[in-house]
């Protein structure tokens, strides 16, 4: 049965989204071909029409997290004032909710650890989300008429990767909790966002 090219985008999008996922749950180096076929509802053979090999699945995969990621970011910076949208997503990002939703979060914290194990290609893919994350928090600062934005925004999404990677490791419910809200209020007020 021949399928129509947007049947071959769907499904490859299916299989990223999975590999997504399965990427920030357990990391790079325990994603498996076969689970993530089985995921997506396809056989580990359907695998080669989309990729070349597991490498180009995880580059993909990357890039697939971080276009979710910045289309985030942007839609918090497009619907209001740029002050509004950066501490709405200063607040959604120093959350419980997106710490619980390891599987659909930032990638940044879920994968800062593996990255220096990837090979170039991923690395690569990972810089690339990085910096369009930082760039989209500059412009938010420029508009906001700050002259320090490129540095300000590199220094903004240190914290919350990091505030995020710290609260993750912490098992006990409080503790993880005031790690979020002392970031959050950090954050807010050096951005003077309250």
């Amino acid at each position: 049965m021949r399928y129509d090219a947007d049947h071959k985008e769907r499904t490859r999008l299916r299989v990223l989204k999975e590999a997504a996922a399965a990427i920030r749950r357990d990391g790079p180096d325990r994603v498996a071909v076969a689970g993530i076929m089985a995921r997506a509802g396809l056989t580990h053979g359907g695998f080669y029409a989309h990729f070349g090999s597991k490498d180009d699945l995880l580059v993909a995969a990357i890039s697939q997290m971080f276009a979710e990621t910045s289309a985030q970011l942007e839609n918090y910076l497009a619907s209001q004032s740029p002050e509004r949208g950066l501490a709405d997503y200063i607040k959604f990002y120093l959350s419980k909710t997106h710490r619980d939703q390891r599987d659909e979060g930032c990638p940044l914290p879920a994968m800062a650890a593996d990255l220096p194990r990837l090979k170039d290609d991923a690395r690569d893919a990972f810089e690339r989300g990085a910096a369009r994350i930082t760039t989209l928090i500059a412009d938010c600062l420029r508009a906001m008429g700050r002259e320090d934005a490129g540095p300000l925004a590199v220094s903004v999404l240190s914290e919350l990767v990091g505030a995020m990677v710290l609260a993750r490791s912490i098992a006990a419910p409080e503790p993880s909790e005031a790690i979020l809200a002392a970031s959050r209020r950090s954050l807010l007020t050096r951005l003077q966002l309250h």
